[in-house]
């Protein structure tokens, strides 16, 4: 290996660094949202995880917060959390090994630098509703499109990208919600409070699709969608509708 190589890593390879330590205030409020997603009913056993992204001088991608395996995000405290780099998923701070979905959230992580946080819930309406023969999740609401920004992902259940991370710079530039049939969902945010606020929404527009299905299946009425066209122009005016603070400060 020459001076210029980086050098190679396994995941969850102690490698602690004094220089990265807990920060108390990442952590309360990973515990906080992990505990919401939990109070909203979204989380099942252990499964799932969640991942914010801090800035750290001595790691271009910065370090990243996530639980670890066999923790369950409603149980989850701040001193069950381990810190890990991105690019190899070494453990910087924390001991306990992460579970293998870390991988997806790490690189999703490296290929988007604009996003700081990535929430994967293994919901149960989601799992159902694509089951049950619907293709996609359809819009209803004046907010989903305005929270998400961009058009959800669908990946086929034959696809793993938990196990096999390689598909997932084929896609993830043009998307903040990848769908996994039969799997779940993985939903991206700039904050963690956005990608909450996201995933939230998400759930909230699978409920409506479930609703709207059963009730014109009884009432023999069309469903009204927001069209493809409005919701072009809700991904491009969300920062302006929602967050107009983003939109004072790109200015």
């Amino acid at each position: 290996m020459d001076g210029n190589q980086a050098p190679l890593y396994r995941v969850n390879e102690l490698t602690p660094d004094p220089n990265v330590p807990f920060d108390p205030k990442v952590t309360g409020s990973y515990v906080k949202y992990a505990h919401w997603l939990a109070a909203r009913g979204l989380v099942n056993s252990s499964v799932g995880g969640m991942v914010v992204r801090v800035p750290h001088p001595d790691y271009p991608d910065g370090v990243c917060y996530a639980k670890p395996q066999g923790v369950s995000l409603e149980e989850v405290e701040a001193e069950d959390l381990v810190i890990t780099d991105i690019p190899y998923g070494r453990i910087l701070a924390g001991e306990k090994a992460t579970t293998v979905g870390h991988q997806m959230n790490r690189e999703m992580l490296r290929l988007r630098p604009d996003i700081n946080a990535v929430i994967h819930l293994h919901h149960d309406e989601t799992i159902a509703f694509l089951a049950s023969g619907y293709e996609e999740i359809r819009s209803f609401s004046l907010t989903y499109g305005f929270l998400m920004q961009k058009p959800a992902f669908y990946l086929p259940a034959s696809i793993n990208v938990e196990e096999d991370v390689a598909p997932i710079k084929t896609f993830i530039q043009d998307t903040n919600c990848v769908i996994m049939r039969r799997h779940g969902f993985t939903v991206l945010g700039r904050t963690l409070s956005e990608a909450y606020h996201r995933t939230c929404v998400l759930v909230s527009e699978v409920k409506r699709n479930i609703i709207v299905e059963t009730l014109t299946s009884r009432n023999g009425k069309t469903a009204e969608y927001i069209t493809d066209e409005e919701l072009s122009h809700m991904w491009k005016a969300g920062d302006s509708v929602m967050y107009p603070d983003v939109v004072k400060r790109k200015g």
